[in-house]
């Protein structure tokens, strides 16, 4: 009974964010990026602070259910950072921002252990980890602009170039130099901004391509975290919990080395080698760690080879976040970066199940060695995006394609 409840809450969260994504994502498209910034922010500040007055289970789902339909609109806020980078600079500057991500899953077992430790308070606990969201939500209404490639895309050239000139004075350059009077901006490939184009003949391999390596990652992801977590519960089950927080914390903290590992290769290596070697060796780690730990492995052992798996699940999905947002278009890219991102759900309402059930520890391994493996072929797939204009690599890619195409006689 128990472990249905607990993985009912966390499949609940996952069922609202993949729900938030195809709604959010789209309206991304439509209504631009800086509205949906706003209300996924004011959506999962209120949920989360709500959650921390719940009563019990009929109180509590719902109200994480809102909480994960917040979660599903943040692809948006990543293409605005997108859209504004140069290509030579995209890559590590996408990067550069998972450090914030990272922060917060080091943060999230000291907060527990203070909170449900220290106070005894589960309310405490998740009124505390909805601070950091106000805290962002607040500070990206008043200074993140609207994306100019959407406004751009939509025919509104003015008020791109009047963004683009602000942010030419912000950084000490001459406006009227760098954009001139009568300076015209460059039109957008103009597509249709609906799920269905995700499935035309022009998009629809990449389509399928993407929604495996999300729905591959977000599956291991979450399940190496669960797994971790599992593995680092103290014996005494009757007694209920007894984490190792030590040991917890130190595998959080390797996300710090999994963004840095991205950061360093994804510009030599490029995008799609390191995410085939990242979520190979990922594979690899956790399958070990999984074996190891029902032969009653020294702790340390156990340690290394969590830290180690967490550190390449990272490097991979920040990695998949990157090439998403490079190879869609932009009249399509927040459409098709939520659709990727709805798929990441459902692997991640999975993963509980998998990690939380009677499954042994061992074919835990085993089933995150696979999933890690088809995830890392697929990846092998993907057009590489490096030094790239955003949107073109799966149109060149075509194109080289056609050009191979025998004439038909």
């Amino acid at each position: 009974e128990e472990f249905v409840l607990n993985a009912s809450i966390t499949s609940f969260l996952f069922a609202g964010a993949m729900v938030g994504t195809l709604i959010l994502g789209p309206l991304g498209d439509r209504i631009g990026r800086k509205p949906i910034l706003w209300w996924s922010g004011f959506i999962i500040s209120v949920a989360g602070l709500g959650t921390s007055v719940c009563t019990g289970y009929a109180q509590l789902i719902p109200v994480l259910f809102m909480v994960g339909f917040g979660v599903g609109g943040l692809t948006v806020p990543f293409d605005i950072l997108a859209e504004f980078l140069p290509t030579e600079e995209r890559g590590r500057y996408l990067l550069y921002i998972k450090y914030f991500w990272t922060l917060g899953c080091m943060i999230v077992p000291a907060v527990g252990y203070l909170s449900l430790e220290v106070f005894d308070s589960w309310r405490l606990f998740a009124a505390l980890c909805a601070i950091p969201s106000i805290i962002s939500t607040v500070i990206g209404v008043r200074f993140v602009p609207e994306s100019p490639r959407w406004l751009v895309s939509k025919g509104r050239g003015e008020e791109a170039l009047s963004i683009l000139r602000d942010g030419a004075m912000k950084n000490g350059l001459d406006p009227e130099v760098i954009f001139p009077n009568g300076c015209v901006l460059a039109d957008e490939e103009k597509d249709e901004s609906n799920f269905a184009e995700l499935l035309s003949p022009k998009w629809r391999n990449l389509t399928l391509l993407l929604w495996v390596v999300w729905g591959g990652y977000a599956f291991s992801y979450y399940a190496a975290i669960m797994t971790v977590t599992r593995i680092f519960d103290e014996e005494d089950d009757n007694a209920g919990p007894d984490f190792d927080y030590m040991a917890i914390f130190i595998s959080s903290c390797a996300e710090v080395v999994g963004t840095a590992l991205a950061i360093s290769q994804v510009d030599v290596l490029g995008r799609r080698p390191t995410l085939v070697a990242s979520f190979a060796l990922a594979g690899v780690s956790m399958f070990f760690l999984c074996l190891l730990s029902g032969h009653a492995a020294p702790r340390i052992t156990l340690i290394a080879l969590a830290f180690a798996a967490r550190a390449f699940e990272m490097a991979g999905a920040c990695v998949a976040w990157i090439s998403t947002a490079e190879l869609l278009s932009t009249e399509i890219r927040a459409t098709g970066h939520s659709a990727a991102n709805a798929v990441a759900r459902l692997g991640g309402f999975s993963a509980p199940f998998l990690v939380e059930g009677k499954s042994s520890i061992v074919v835990v391994g085993f089933v995150l060695l696979a999933v890690n493996t088809a995830t890392a072929i697929c990846s092998s797939l993907l057009p590489e995006t490096k030094g790239i204009e955003m949107g073109k690599a799966a149109l060149l890619k075509e194109e080289e394609k056609q050009k191979h195409v025998p004439p038909i006689i």
